[in-house]
C-alpha cells in the first residue's frame, strides 16, 4: 500500500489526468464525465489496497485545496454576462433554484430515517448542486464536513439523475411544442465563444505571472475568509470564500488574468478522486439506496416546479429546460442542451445562468442545511 503524501498526491493526479483522456476520447466516459471517473479510480484504488482510506493528502485536498480551487472558479462568473442573459431566462432559472431547494427539504424530511444524521448536509449539498452543478455539491459537502461515503453515494446519484434529466430535458419542450401544434426544429449548432472558453479552456497562453497572480488571490481569499470567519463565526467561511472570489471577479484587471477556471477545475477533480479513495465499496452499498431517492426526489420536485410554475407564467418550454440544465447539471448541461437542439438564442444565456448558479449554490446550500439542520434537531 501507498502510504507517503507526496507518492499519494501523484497517484491522484494520475487519476485526474485519466479520468480527463477517458472523458476527452470515448462518448461511453464522456457520458459520466471526468468528475465521477475519477471517483470510482480513487475508489478501486482504495479498495483494492492500493491507496489508504486515511491521509494527511486527503487532508489538505479537503481544506485548502479544494477552497482555492473554488476561489479560481468562481473567477470566471462575470455579473455583466448575467444581467445580459436577460429576464426570461433568469426567471426561469430562479423559479428552478426554488425548485431545488424545495425539493432537498422534502427528501431530507421523508427519507431522514434512512439516510441517518448527515441528512440535513445532504439536503444543502443537493440544494446546491441543482442550483448550479457539481462543483457547489464539492464546495458544501467540504464545508459541512460530509462524510466520504456519503459523499461519494451522493455524487454517484447525482450522476445519474443528472443524466436521466437531460434526456427528459431534451424531450419535454419537444412535446410541449407538439401540444400546442408549433414546430421546434433542430438548427446548426452555435459557437460557444468566450463564455464557454472561459469555463473549460484557457484563452490564449497562461504565463507565470498569471499563475503568480492567481496564487495570490486564492490564498489571500483564503487568508481573509478565514480571518472573517473567526470575527463573526455565525457564517461559515465557505459564504465569505464566495462573497470574496464574486467581488473579485467583478474587477476588469482581475478578468484579464488567464487560466483560473483551468486550475480550479483541476484541484476539484483531485479533491473528488480524494473523496472516492476515502470510501469504503461497503459503507456505499448500504447507504447508497435512499441517496439514490433522496436525489430522484429533488430533481423530481425541481421539474414538476419549473415547468408547472413556468407554464403558468408563460414562460417558453426551451428557456425553462436550458434553465433547468443550468441548475441540476451547470453551465456545461445547459450548453450541452442548448447545443443539441440548436437553441442558439439560449445557449449564451443558459451559460450565463449557470455561472449565477455557481456562485449563488453555496450560498442556497448552506441555508437549506441550516433550515433542514432545525428541522430535524440535528
Amino acid at each position: 500500500m501507498i502510504t507517503d503524501p507526496t507518492a499519494i498526491f501523484a497517484v491522484l493526479a494520475g487519476i485526474v489526468a485519466l479520468a480527463l483522456a477517458l472523458e476527452r476520447r470515448w462518448h461511453l466516459f464522456r457520458s459520466f464525465g471526468a468528475a465521477f471517473i475519477g471517483i470510482l479510480l480513487g475508489m478501486v484504488l482504495s479498495n483494492t489496497g492500493v491507496l489508504p482510506g486515511r491521509s494527511p493528502a486527503y487532508d489538505f485536498l479537503v481544506g485548502p485545496a479544494v477552497s482555492a480551487g473554488i476561489v479560481l472558479i468562481l473567477l470566471s462568473v462575470d455579473v455583466r454576462t448575467i444581467v445580459k442573459a436577460g429576464p426570461t431566462m433568469l426567471a426561469a432559472f430562479a423559479i428552478g433554484a426554488v425548485g431545488s431547494m424545495v425539493g432537498a427539504a422534502v427528501a431530507a424530511l421523508t427519507l431522514a430515517r434512512q439516510v441517518g444524521p448527515e441528512t440535513w448536509k445532504l439536503a444543502g449539498q443537493y440544494a446546491a448542486t441543482y442550483t448550479g452543478g457539481g462543483a457547489n455539491f464539492a464546495a458544501v459537502g467540504a464545508a459541512l464536513g460530509t462524510s466520504g461515503d456519503l459523499f461519494a453515494a451522493g455524487v454517484a446519484a447525482d450522476v445519474i439523475v443528472t443524466a436521466v434529466w437531460m434526456a427528459i430535458c431534451l424531450t419535454v419542450p419537444v412535446l410541449l411544442a407538439r401540444a400546442r401544434g408549433t414546430a421546434d426544429e433542430i438548427v446548426d449548432r452555435p459557437n460557444v465563444g468566450e463564455a464557454g472558453g472561459r469555463l473549460y479552456a484557457t484563452l490564449g497562453s497562461v504565463e507565470i505571472l498569471d499563475v503568480a497572480l492567481l496564487a495570490v488571490i486564492a490564498l489571500g481569499t483564503l487568508w481573509a475568509s478565514a480571518a472573517l470567519g473567526r470575527v463573526l463565526p455565525g457564517l461559515p467561511s465557505v459564504l465569505w470564500l464566495t462573497t470574496i472570489a464574486l467581488v473579485l471577479a467583478q474587477i476588469p484587471q482581475v478578468q484579464r488574468i488567464r487560466g483560473a477556471g483551468v486550475i480550479g477545475n483541476w484541484l476539484i477533480l483531485l479533491f473528488l478522486a480524494s473523496n472516492g479513495a476515502k470510501s469504503v465499496v461497503a459503507n456505499i452499498i448500504a447507504v447508497g439506496p435512499p441517496v439514490m431517492w433522496f436525489a430522484l426526489t429533488t430533481v423530481a420536485v425541481h421539474g414538476v416546479i419549473i415547468f408547472g410554475v413556468g407554464m403558468l407564467v408563460r414562460l417558453d418550454p426551451r428557456t425553462l429546460a436550458v434553465a433547468s440544465q443550468a441548475n441540476v447539471g451547470g453551465s456545461a448541461s445547459a450548453m450541452a442542451l442548448a447545443s443539441a437542439r440548436g437553441w442558439a438564442s439560449d445557449l449564451l444565456p443558459g451559460v450565463a445562468v449557470g455561472l449565477l448558479g455557481n456562485a449563488v449554490g453555496n450560498y442556497l446550500g448552506i441555508a437549506v442545511a441550516v433550515v433542514v439542520r432545525g428541522w430535524l434537531g440535528a
